[in-house]
């Protein structure tokens, strides 16, 4: 006979003694195999990632915040002056005012918010737009001229119940040397 009979062989042990050990394991092994493949993937997905809610640290919005201040205009000073019709320029300046009657801006088409206005006179009107009145900032001396500033009081009211005449063009040696 063997002198290792069935009844003398020493039970197997393992790592595992106690339920407690066993519940450990097995969560363990759910547990960190599912770290490790979403720490991987981070790792393998790691770069620039925009901010929540904001783009203001992206590359276009600091190119924007960069730009220059000013911008230079190279214009042939004999070219012919081509002046915009007071429509083009209240739709640029002043409908963003008086399409919604902003800052007490007086509606465009509202008859009766224009006439004591419209009583005082295309010269006290056209004075009002290109020095400016209330809220509404002096556009004389921006970027419209002033016999386009002029077109633009007599288009606006002209639309809000006036009859004012469209201001006559200057010569075209009066309008270079603006």
């Amino acid at each position: 006979m063997s002198d290792h009979s069935p009844a003398t062989e020493e039970p197997h042990e393992g790592p595992i003694r106690t339920p407690k050990q066993l519940v450990a394991t097995v969560v363990a092994s759910f547990v960190v195999p599912v770290v490790v493949i979403i720490l991987l993937v981070n790792y393998v997905d790691f770069g620039a990632k925009p901010a929540a809610g904001t783009d203001a640290l992206g590359a276009e919005a600091v190119a924007q915040r960069l730009q220059r201040v000013g911008k230079i205009e190279i214009r042939d000073a004999s070219a012919p002056a081509v002046l915009r019709t007071g429509e083009q320029v209240y739709q640029a300046a002043c409908t963003v005012c008086h399409a919604a009657g902003a800052a007490g801006a007086p509606k465009t088409g509202d008859a009766a918010a224009w006439a004591p206005r419209l009583k005082t006179g295309y010269e006290a009107l056209l004075n009002s737009a290109l020095k400016g009145k209330g809220a509404m900032a002096a556009q004389g001396g921006g970027e419209y001229s002033d016999v386009e500033v002029a077109r633009a009081v007599v288009y606006l009211a002209n639309k809000s119940g006036g009859s004012l005449a469209e201001p006559a063009v200057p010569a075209p040696a009066a309008a270079a040397s603006k």
